[in-house]
């Protein structure tokens, strides 16, 4: 096995997988790694999330979360947090993105069965996660500001961007307690399909160690202004309508969606930015014009009058129409 970690035979020894055959997995992160693995007939996913720079902690803590919630997350074979390593259930190589690509037809039984994950989400006792605060919001706003605006070499007016934020949020905030666990990253490429969604299969998840406590709009906006798929306006609206028909929310949850649509598509703008100019990860670019695309959407909602008023005097409309300007 060449270019393998040093300690991954002691590992899969101890957890009796030792003489399984191990194929490493093409992977975009920096430092964590994902192996399959094939025991006989028997398969299982491999994490190595190395420290210092990698914690698979939080990953197991979320994970135990969702398993006694009745949420589909992978079952644990064996773990060593310490050392980075992480023995998990294989859920296949279905991921919702995937299948939808070869499956056009079965796209509204797929989303249907994510959003009703979400209700069921909803309906569970909060996490013992950290909160999804004011703090966290702007901090994550703020991307866009630090690294999309000095790559189009645009001057613009920080502090009153975060107040704009801070008048939008506000109702929000106030709305979010007692608070659900929020994923944070639930989207087509982070589903795992475990059979047909048409024929009523299950999904399961992955990628969500960075779970909070907020507010349940979130990871619709997620799901629903997926940026690396188009969802089309008519499914966004007939989801969103299932999840409120589902849970009694009105138009305040509405007005919050699209708070939370244009914090986290600000948010994606500047990281997205950053995987290119600070991690030499060109591919994302071509992601912001849908992005932009979403966003400018949600700033029509009157909830978001404060930040949209910031946009139009910091960031020209024609250049945001231009498929988010051209970073150099």
């Amino acid at each position: 096995m060449n270019d393998l970690p040093d300690g991954l035979d002691e590992f899969l020894g101890k957890a009796g997988w030792g003489d399984a055959a191990v194929d490493p997995i093409p992977g975009d992160a920096s430092f964590r790694r994902y192996f399959r693995l094939k025991r006989g007939d028997e398969p299982a996913m491999l994490m190595y999330a190395p420290p210092p720079e990698e914690d698979p902690a939080p990953f197991l803590k979320v994970g135990a979360y969702l398993a006694q919630n009745g949420m589909r997350a992978p079952q644990i074979y064996a773990e060593d947090a310490a050392k980075g390593w992480v023995l998990l259930e294989d859920f296949g190589n279905d991921r919702m993105r995937d299948w939808l690509d070869d499956n056009p037809d079965g796209e509204t039984s797929a989303y249907t069965g994510a959003i009703d994950a979400l209700v069921e989400l909803a309906d569970k006792p909060a996490g013992p996660f950290e909160p999804y605060d004011l703090a966290t919001y702007q901090r994550e706003a703020a991307l866009l500001t630090q690294w999309y605006c000095p790559a189009m070499e645009l001057p613009v007016d920080e502090p009153s961007y975060a107040s704009a934020w801070d008048e939008a949020l506000a109702p929000l905030l106030e709305r979010q307690n007692p608070g659900v666990s929020v994923l944070r990253d639930y989207h087509a490429e982070n589903i795992m399909l475990l059979g047909d969604p048409r024929e009523g299969a299950a999904q399961g998840l992955i990628d969500f160690q960075d779970a909070l406590v907020g507010h349940p709009a979130y990871d619709l906006v997620s799901l629903l202004q997926d940026a690396r798929r188009d969802v089309s306006l008519e499914l966004e609206r007939a989801m969103l309508q299932r999840y409120c028909a589902a849970t009694g929310a009105g138009d305040e949850f509405l007005a919050d969606y699209a708070r939370l649509g244009a914090q986290r598509n600000a948010k994606i703008v500047g990281i997205f930015t950053r995987l290119y100019k600070r991690d030499g990860k060109p591919r994302y670019l071509e992601l912001i014009p849908r992005v932009w695309k979403a966003m400018e959407r949600d700033l029509r909602h009157p909830a978001l009058a404060p930040v949209a008023q910031w946009f139009d005097a910091n960031i020209p409309a024609n250049l945001r129409a231009a498929n988010g300007g051209k970073i150099a």
